[in-house]
């Protein structure tokens, strides 16, 4: 049986320049926040993961359509209010942030460096939004052969039906989607 220490919850993309952008975001924000509460009870590392930018955008190429959208969208827009982790959920000191400057949690950020230095292989993804962050960080934790669990009601999708396919038909092809209360009870 794994221990505690091998497995991470990954909280992504939970900022005040998202979760205002999702219907529900008080729900979902609430079930998080139950995930966050039962790792710390259990000493599972909880580790942050946000999207975020230099002045200018520099990281943005113009070949890039979902990120040049979201330049010329937030061009004016303070970077360090975009990225606060909302304040439901927010970590405590010891906790890790991690920046990325793509859709997935492992491109363009440190994450797996962190990962490897603390003994991770089993992450458990939540956060913001399903058809964004979780798949793509779900497709390339599959190919570096970690174990993954999504727990299905601490994603969410401003699409409701491409949540609800993901997370019961293609999700389930490289990972274990559960609910939250799922993961707590197992």
């Amino acid at each position: 049986m794994e221990t505690n220490t091998q497995t991470a919850l990954l909280v992504m993309d939970v900022q005040m320049g998202i979760t205002g952008m999702l219907p529900e975001a008080s729900r979902l924000l609430g079930n998080i926040k139950k995930a966050i509460t039962d790792a710390r009870t259990k000493r599972i590392p909880v580790i942050y993961v946000v999207v975020g930018f230099r002045k200018g955008f520099p990281e943005v190429s113009p070949n890039n359509k979902s990120f040049s959208a979201f330049k010329e969208r937030l061009g004016n827009t303070s970077m360090a209010d975009f990225m606060q982790i909302h304040p439901d959920v927010a970590p405590i000191a010891e906790e890790t942030t991690v920046v990325k400057r793509r859709i997935s949690a492992f491109t363009g950020s440190d994450l797996e460096v962190i990962l490897r230095s603390k003994g991770i292989n089993h992450i458990v993804l939540s956060g913001i939004s399903t058809s964004g962050v979780v798949l793509s960080t779900l497709r390339e934790a599959a190919d570096k052969d970690y174990q993954i669990t999504v727990l299905a009601d601490c994603c969410g999708d401003a699409d409701e039906e491409i949540h609800r396919v993901l997370t019961t038909k293609i999700f389930p092809r490289q990972s274990e989607v559960v609910s939250v209360d799922e993961w707590i009870e197992g």
